[in-house]
């Protein structure tokens, strides 16, 4: 687990965010093997292979601040900042039974406070209203769309590009 800023867990209005525990990976995994949630993000969820794969480059890059999401005791989710295309991007995702709560928005916010470079970039499918309004709930600007096309982890899609400076 790289080191951050601030060590332990950040808690907010119920929410906390803490450092990722092995203990939470198989969660993390059902989680993003929902079909409505993968639809909403327009986003293909990884087979277990590429999971493991994926959050053992995670957990490794001394570039990458995640931090586990808990909601009344429960892991929910996960929130990121990450370098992608060579711009320090942030994403998260929620367990769809706790969708509009403000726990995504709220998760978001602590993230902020931890990690202390901006700019900061986030995308979002243009379809996806709810991620788009949890990021410009936390000072995100919307400053342009584009088309991005399919990949093995994202179909193609229209993508909101969004700045916090």
């Amino acid at each position: 687990m790289p080191d951050s800023p601030i060590r332990g867990s950040q808690s907010c209005c119920g929410v906390i965010v803490r450092p990722v525990l092995a203990s939470d990976l198989p969660i993390f995994f059902a989680q993003q093997l929902d079909p409505i949630a993968n639809r909403m993000a327009v986003v293909n969820p990884r087979d277990q292979e590429s999971f493991d794969d994926h959050w053992r480059k995670v957990l490794s890059a001394t570039s990458v601040v995640t931090r586990t999401i808990v909601a009344d005791g429960e892991v929910v989710g996960s929130v990121s900042c990450f370098p992608m295309e060579g711009l320090d991007s942030v994403g998260y995702w929620i367990a769809r039974e706790h969708w509009g709560k403000g726990i995504a928005s709220r998760a978001v916010a602590l993230l902020l406070e931890e990690v202390p470079q901006r700019p900061l970039h986030a995308r979002a499918a243009r379809s996806n209203i709810a991620s788009i309004r949890v990021l410009t709930k936390n000072g995100f600007v919307i400053t342009g769309y584009q088309h991005s096309p399919a990949t093995d982890r994202f179909p193609a899609c229209e993508e909101a590009i969004l700045l916090l400076e």
